[in-house]
């Protein structure tokens, strides 16, 4: 294509976030190995710089070894310069400063006649990296990101960069990682902007792509960037719903399983699921069961089979009335003189979980569970339950945004009956069983935990926005007993800046009660 510089993401030689591997002596072995392998292979590209990112440990004299987020140029067969990052995230999902020293030295290369400054990331939120980057002579700043996604991200990455540009005048190329790696999910999205902040190039939302960028160097040392290719900005569904379906195949595939097996319940929330998967990994290395107990309505294993034929994946029916009547018919005596409750509503969704399980180990594919952010934000699920399987496809989405994806599917062709997503939802463990029997309307339930969870407001606000003071009490009530069995979950995909796992960290055992200051 004719270019003179490559620039690859953050840590592009490792993976982000290589976490505890870090502190493997042998891995920072591998990558001067390989780095240096790697220039050597380049080096009959004549003229060509390739920024490669990686880590690499120093010891200080007698001190402790130092360990360093860093950016290489390669050319001509050597490292010609290496850039150590800044700026240290220690926040939501990062924890550099576990691993990671901070450096302060810019670093500055020329490429026919254009001087490139490296910033690494985290970098660029602040001030101090670009401007020394200035300092030092920079007419263009090149960014490797492993920046993951979470909704409204992309505006943030922008509004950031543009302020940095305010800042020093530099035009900057913005480079992200692009798949999954366990719950986190990076999605590209690289752009470039020109000295003025305007968008001169942008690449697809979760799709690996490479543009080519010119830099013309103007007589008054600044530099002209012509306008490139800009990808499209996508609607919240489209968006998200890329994003789930790069998490499960890059989840799936990147840990050599074969195929991903589905407990299919005639829900929306298992119809959603499938439809994930099988445009993730294709139909047939999908299988779905279906496990009707004497509470499964006709409609259920309908809607379910009918699903099935749509997608064209492999369908199967195993009761579960069998397995519960031989728990129950062992419990007898343990279980004398005491009332029916909700752990005859355990035995048997733990049926289910157990026959799917079975399945798994006898096949090697891997059980995708299919529970939403409402649920598991309120115990509304079972441990060893609906929730064991190796894969929490949407574990970080709300029950109204399942519906909203559900939607948006259908407008690229109709999957999911209309009758799952019209229906009330129901777990079906009981006669006339509905969600809203136990949890309050989804709409409010949503609000209430995006609020509280994810933008930190008190119980206070929420009843100022009119939230009923009984519910909110109970929601959060709800939320704080059950984060012993979100510990238990399985990872799935991030998708907000506050999902269950790397984000959320409550502790189970603690006496904290919030409580509200209003009468």
């Amino acid at each position: 294509m004719g270019a003179r510089v490559v620039v690859t993401p953050e840590l592009s030689l490792v993976g982000y976030p290589p976490e505890d591997l870090l502190l493997r002596d042998e891995l920072y072995a591998r990558c001067e190995d390989q780095l240096g392998q790697l220039a050597r292979r380049l080096a009959s590209y004549v003229g060509l710089h390739v920024v490669i990112g990686h880590p690499s440990r120093e010891a200080l004299g007698s001190g402790p070894v130092q360990r360093y987020n860093c950016a290489s140029v390669l050319a001509d067969g050597l490292v010609v310069a290496t850039y150590r990052k800044h700026d240290l995230p220690n926040y939501e999902v990062f924890d550099e400063v576990r691993y990671f020293a901070p450096s302060s030295r810019p670093c500055v290369f020329e490429v026919d006649g254009v001087r490139f400054g490296l910033n690494i990331c985290e970098d660029i939120w602040f001030a101090y990296a670009p401007d020394a980057a200035k300092k030092a002579g920079a007419q263009v700043l090149l960014v490797p990101n492993g920046s993951p996604y979470h909704l409204g991200k992309q505006h943030g990455r922008l509004e950031i960069a543009r302020q940095r540009i305010r800042e020093t005048g530099v035009p900057l190329v913005y480079a992200n990682l692009v798949g999954g790696q366990d719950e986190l999910q990076f999605d590209g999205s690289s752009f470039v902007l020109d000295a003025q902040g305007e968008l001169r190039a942008q690449l697809p939302h979760c799709q690996e792509a490479v543009e080519l960028v010119e830099f013309e160097p103007m007589n008054d040392g600044a530099v002209r960037v012509p306008s490139g290719s800009i990808a499209p900005t996508l609607s919240i569904e489209q968006a998200v719903y890329a994003v789930l379906v790069q998490g499960v195949r890059d989840y799936v595939d990147k840990n050599k399983f074969p195929g991903a097996i589905i407990g299919l319940s005639g829900g929306i929330d298992s119809a959603l699921t499938l439809a994930i998967t099988v445009d993730a990994l294709g139909a047939a290395r999908v299988r779905t069961v279906m496990m009707p107990s004497q509470y499964t309505a006709d409609i259920s294993w309908i809607d379910a089979r009918d699903m099935a034929a749509r997608l064209h994946v492999r369908y199967d029916e195993i009761a579960i009335r069998p397995i519960y009547d031989a728990f129950r018919a062992q419990l007898a005596p343990q279980f004398e003189g005491l009332a029916e409750d909700a752990t005859e509503e355990n035995i048997q969704a733990r049926s289910r979980g157990t026959l799917l399980m079975a399945l798994s180990n006898k096949t090697g594919w891997i059980v995708l569970t299919t529970g939403n952010k409402s649920e598991l934000a309120t115990g509304y699920c079972t441990l060893y339950g609906d929730m064991a399987g190796g894969f929490a496809v949407i574990k970080d989405i709300f029950k109204t945004l399942v519906y909203r994806l559900s939607r948006w599917r259908n407008t690229q062709g109709e999957v999911i009956p209309e009758r799952i997503i019209t229906r009330a939802p129901s777990a079906e463990l009981r006669s006339n069983q509905t969600d809203q029997d136990s949890l309050p309307p989804y709409d409010v339930l949503d609000d209430i935990l995006r609020s509280y969870m994810e933008e930190d407001e008190s119980i206070d606000e929420l009843l100022a926005r009119g939230h009923d003071r009984a519910t909110v009490e109970r929601v959060i009530r709800l939320l704080r007993i059950n984060e012993y069995k979100r510990r238990q979950a399985p990872v799935g995909v991030r998708v907000t800046h506050r999902a269950f796992g790397r984000d959320w960290r409550y502790p189970i055992t603690n006496r904290f009660r919030e409580a509200a200051r209003t009468h």
